[in-house]
């Protein structure tokens, strides 16, 4: 297995919506942070758009990658064909072989029968390109809906991008969704999290750590998975979140956290 590095393990460091630090990290310092990492995999997910450099950007992006060792990944987030069509051009240039869309909530409005007539024609131009295209479980869309899904296409270059833990707020306690999903998936994302009750007895709440300090069943989801190719890249994330919303104090935590996530992912993968 691959360990890789997904842009959203510094989502504090890069910037998301209103939480813009002064100085936010490039797509190129995502390398140089993966290469001192010794992580051999860069996934720029939707938090990080490539869409916005330009082509000669890509490919500098794509020899800076090789210089350094590093395969590249890239993804999008919920289905709209004009863009998985720009980000496959895009992943074209970068020597993808992965390319990760995360379908949500608007998405399961779309029939199975549709959203597969409209991957159809994507999932040949990824082939073409040398990519497969992998749905990543997200947090509105049942993990039954996507196997409907990804028998109706019934496609070797259409697969999961499968996360440890998202689901849960579609309901699906961990397990569940990865013994659904594991035969079909060819990318990993591993994070794991912790459930705290509250002091006062009202209720609980699901909390990023770093991998191997919480709940996520590593070991187990490995096991799972010992049907796919051993170069199958497993991609580190975590939910780090701001103490009272202070974001310098996220972006502080967050390389202590990769660290301790990739020395732990180390020994989880180790001989797999």
């Amino acid at each position: 297995m691959k360990l890789g590095l997904g842009s959203y393990t510094y989502r504090w460091s890069i910037g998301l919506k209103d939480r813009i630090p002064a100085t936010p990290l490039t797509a190129f310092d995502l390398l140089e942070r993966a290469q001192a990492l010794g992580l051999s995999v860069v996934q720029y997910a939707d938090n990080m758009p490539l869409d916005r450099l330009s082509q000669a950007d890509h490919h500098r992006l794509y020899e800076a990658a090789q210089a350094k060792g590093l395969a590249l990944e890239l993804g999008t987030q919920c289905f709209d064909a004009d863009e998985v069509d720009r980000y496959l051009d895009i992943g074209e240039r970068l020597h993808a072989r992965i390319m990760r869309v995360a379908l949500d909530e608007a998405d399961g409005h779309l029939s199975v029968p549709d959203l597969a007539e409209q991957l159809r024609p994507r999932i040949d131009k990824a082939r073409a390109k040398g990519m497969k295209i992998a749905i990543e479980n997200h947090f509105n869309y049942p993990s039954a809906r996507m196997v409907e899904l990804l028998e109706t296409v019934d496609d070797d270059h259409l697969g999961v991008c499968l996360d440890v833990a998202n689901s849960i707020c579609a309901n699906e306690w961990p397990e569940e969704t990865i013994a659904l999903l594991a035969p079909y998936t060819i990318n990993l994302h591993l994070k794991d999290y912790e459930i705290t009750p509250d002091p006062y007895g009202v209720g609980f709440r699901i909390h990023g750590v770093p991998l191997g300090q919480g709940r996520a069943p590593i070991d187990w989801t490995l096991d799972q998975l010992k049907h796919c190719p051993a170069d199958m890249s497993v991609i580190l994330e975590h939910w780090l979140m701001p103490e009272n919303g202070d974001i310098s104090d996220a972006i502080a935590r967050e390389q202590p956290w990769i660290e301790q996530t990739v020395a732990a992912a180390k020994d989880f993968v180790k001989g797999r």
